[in-house]
């Protein structure tokens, strides 16, 4: 469909949760009959692993053979790569190979965009597509920059976390300015919760006072929990490992907000055509 959605979950930072926010979200919204793709965009293909995919350097087509193809100008065959889970997402994974692909862009035409070029052969077949950026500012990252509608940043309410998100701020604006002008953020998402600590309730407080004229905080909060913690050893998305528990809301809550956003932006153009 042309209404199709491409969410990056991006972070500088490592370990705020973006893999899990990537899978926990796309699930949801395919619970909501959304069709949703999930791309692997990070060679440690976390997303990958914590989908089930145990061995990812044998899978036979991964996201590394995609960008390839578009590089050398290949056709690409319909479906060419992508997995069907079995929660009702496709994901298209990632495997160690990735990290080379970022030398190989460096010479190769459009190489920030290289990634949209094959999300538009794809989306006419879904509703959401959701990238799981790896944890850096490269050539990489930028792709899924480029080829995004929107943003959904995750941070640990933590001293290191909240100093980045400025970094990335200014990151995200540059591609604004340069390669994606249509590129907004939906939103930050603050996980691992521990609501016990006073520094958890008082960085959330400063960053909602900070960012929230201008930038959406999102009201679901994912708390920390060890359950979630043990869904990607087990190959388990949130919902299958522990459907019942209070990350699972969260999730739950963050996906009926993304859908929100979703029909607002849709109203909203409907206004603008008549």
């Amino acid at each position: 469909m042309a209404n199709c959605k491409v969410i990056a979950v991006t972070n500088q930072k490592g370990g705020v949760g973006k893999t899990t926010t990537t899978a926990s979200l796309g699930i949801g919204l395919a619970q909501e009959n959304k069709r949703v793709l999930l791309i692997d965009a990070d060679a440690q293909a976390s997303l990958t692993l914590s989908l089930g995919y145990a061995k990812p350097d044998e899978l036979p087509v991964t996201l590394t053979d995609i960008m390839q193809s578009v590089i050398d100008d290949t056709p690409i065959p319909d479906g060419h790569g992508i997995l069907h889970h079995g929660e009702g997402v496709d994901l298209l994974p990632a495997n160690i190979t990735l990290s080379g692909m970022e030398i190989r862009l460096i010479n190769a035409m459009n190489r920030e965009r290289a990634l949209r070029t094959y999300l538009g052969e794809v989306k006419p077949h879904y509703d959401y597509i959701l990238i799981d950026c790896m944890p850096s500012l490269g050539i990489m990252p930028l792709n899924s920059l480029a080829a995004a509608d929107s943003v959904i940043i995750p941070s640990q309410p933590s001293f290191l976390s909240a100093k980045g998100l400025d970094l990335l701020m200014h990151s995200i604006s540059q591609v604004k300015r340069q390669i994606n002008p249509k590129l907004k953020i939906d939103g930050i998402l603050f996980t691992m919760v521990d609501s016990r600590t006073n520094e958890a309730k008082e960085i959330i407080a400063s960053l909602r006072a900070h960012y929230g004229e201008k930038i959406r905080v999102f009201g679901a909060e994912i708390p920390f929990s060890v359950r979630a913690a043990e869904t990607s050893g087990r190959g388990k998305s949130i919902y299958a490992h522990d459907k019942n528990g209070k990350v699972a809301a969260a999730y739950h809550a963050l996906t009926k907000e993304v859908l929100e956003i979703e029909r607002k932006n849709e109203r909203f153009r409907n206004d603008a055509v008549r």
